[in-house]
């Protein structure tokens, strides 16, 4: 599923230069579920933007599904995109004037699938993460867990074979955290390969395999 070699990501000013990562290599296998930890600033960010396709490493390979990726142009990068990766933040990032139904059905919009289609496929998500009865509320009206919940049903509504999760339980309370966790577990057991980045040691507890940064590189890889 992933495969990367001496990956390195730096950032440069005209006075300072910022090595993000450091000759990471890592492999996800299809399938599987990965935690990354480690303390702010390490870099876990920056490699979930790059795994992500949102920006390109300095140097290295990145192979995705046996592709190439590293150094595609931004038009490429967008089409493997939208039908390979879903991604859930901590900040749920849904829209505030779309109502739940319309947030999820987005991505289908912009993979050009016709109404009845989507229409079938969002009343079949919401369902799944029970928010049927809140299909026509807004991001507003409804509780943090609420909120990630349709956020999830809109990373998954196109069926992705990987799902990048950045802090995903970030903002909510302990029972609604587990329920997101108890979500993207059940959806790893269907196949769907996970990446998430965490400070929680709980949350990591669920991967397969927790892979530890520190100022940029990979120093360690446990098996759970």
């Amino acid at each position: 599923m992933i495969q990367i070699e001496n990956l390195s990501k730096v950032f440069r000013t005209s006075e300072v230069e910022t090595i993000a990562l450091n000759h990471v290599s890592m492999e996800v296998k299809e399938g599987e579920f990965v935690a990354i930890m480690g303390p702010s600033g390490c870099g876990k960010s920056t490699l979930l933007n790059i795994l992500g396709l949102l920006d390109n490493p300095t140097e290295g390979s990145y192979k995705l599904i046996d592709k190439e990726v590293a150094g595609l142009k931004e038009k490429e990068r967008t089409q493997l995109r939208k039908g390979v990766i879903g991604f859930v933040f901590q900040s749920f990032n849904l829209i505030d004037e779309l109502n739940v139904f319309e947030n999820v059905e987005l991505p289908l919009t912009y993979l050009g699938i016709k109404a009845s289609e989507r229409k079938e496929r969002v009343l079949e998500i919401l369902k799944r993460m029970n928010l049927s009865h809140r299909a026509k509320h807004f991001p507003q009206q409804l509780s943090g867990g609420q909120q990630q919940r349709v956020a999830i049903a809109r990373a998954v509504i196109t069926n992705p074979k990987l799902i990048l999760a950045d802090e995903p339980t970030g903002n909510l309370d302990s029972k609604n955290g587990s329920e997101v966790m108890n979500l993207l577990t059940e959806l790893n057991k269907e196949g769907t390969s996970i990446v998430m980045v965490t400070h929680s040691q709980h949350d990591a507890s669920f991967a397969h395999r927790i892979i530890h940064l520190f100022d940029g590189s990979i120093v360690a890889n446990v098996k759970e």
